[in-house]
């Protein structure tokens, strides 16, 4: 079996047996009795669960990683595997594929993109006329990571109208730049109505990824660009690119759109309004 073929069926094998990788949620009951002893046993099992899917989907953006990379080097169709153009993303609908691959997975950073004479910075697009956030720019360092607790949300990004369905909560206040990076919190221009299915454990795995780069080499940095989606005028983003490179080699390198959808749940994405799957 060529390697480009074995890439592909282990990335084929590892999606087919995590589909969809969906973190649980915890589990409320009443102190003090018995089912919240059963709660507790539940919620525990479930923080290990989720630990577990956040690792198997970190395996998933690596192989596609490698994958992407093998088929560039010998011009090989990838089988199962999605590839468009930036400027197509807007007009795409979801068609069972939480993530699709951007450019071949190359960023498309220029070299003033990628220059550090000014050290880490991070930078957000202003509020659009409807008062949707746009694109944030970073320059990533360790010295740029958070010590503190993250505080609660209070700011409600266009589209948010927020409802309980089977998995819990539809939607989160998604950050662009993820508070583990930079600290940003409830700033307006960092967060968009994203659904959980879209925060975690998709966007959540490629931050986590550069987090883990960024503490083994405290003194690298990394190059990072999050675009909300918008079709026309709509209130809710019809999903987020991603784009990452590790400065002076390729450890982290992505080019990712993810699609801001809820299985069992059909978004409107004019307003944020949204029906369950009877």
């Amino acid at each position: 079996m060529s390697k480009l073929k074995a890439t592909t069926t282990l990335i084929i094998g590892l999606l087919l047996a995590s589909s969809p990788l969906i973190t649980p949620k915890p589990i409320q009951a009443a102190s003090g009795t018995a089912d919240y002893q059963q709660a507790q046993k539940i919620n525990q099992k479930n923080k290990k669960t989720g630990k577990k899917i956040s690792k198997l989907q970190r395996q998933i953006n690596k192989l596609n990683k490698q994958l992407a990379k093998l088929a560039s080097e010998t011009n090989t169709p990838i089988a199962n595997t999605t590839n468009h153009a930036a400027s197509e993303l807007a007009t795409l609908n979801y068609q069972g594929d939480n993530e699709i691959i951007v450019n071949n997975n190359q960023p498309t950073f220029t070299t003033a993109d990628l220059a550090t004479t000014n050290g880490p910075w991070q930078t957000f697009s202003n509020l659009d006329q409807l008062n949707r956030a746009g694109t944030a720019n970073a320059l990533l360092n360790k010295s740029m990571m958070p010590t503190a607790k993250r505080e609660g949300l209070t700011w409600n990004p266009t589209g948010w109208r927020n409802k309980r369905v089977k998995s819990g909560w539809l939607y989160n206040r998604s950050h662009l730049i993820g508070y583990q990076l930079t600290g940003e919190n409830n700033n307006p221009k960092n967060l968009i109505t994203g659904t959980r299915q879209l925060n975690a454990p998709e966007m959540l795995a490629h931050e986590s990824d550069i987090a883990a780069y960024l503490k083994k080499h405290p003194l690298s940095d990394v190059r990072y660009r999050v675009t909300p989606i918008f079709r026309g005028n709509e209130l809710l983003a019809r999903g987020v690119q991603m784009e990452g490179q590790s400065i002076g080699d390729n450890s982290i390198q992505f080019n990712t759109y993810i699609f801001n959808v809820a299985d069992g749940v059909t978004l409107n994405y004019a307003d944020g309004s949204s029906k369950t799957a009877e």
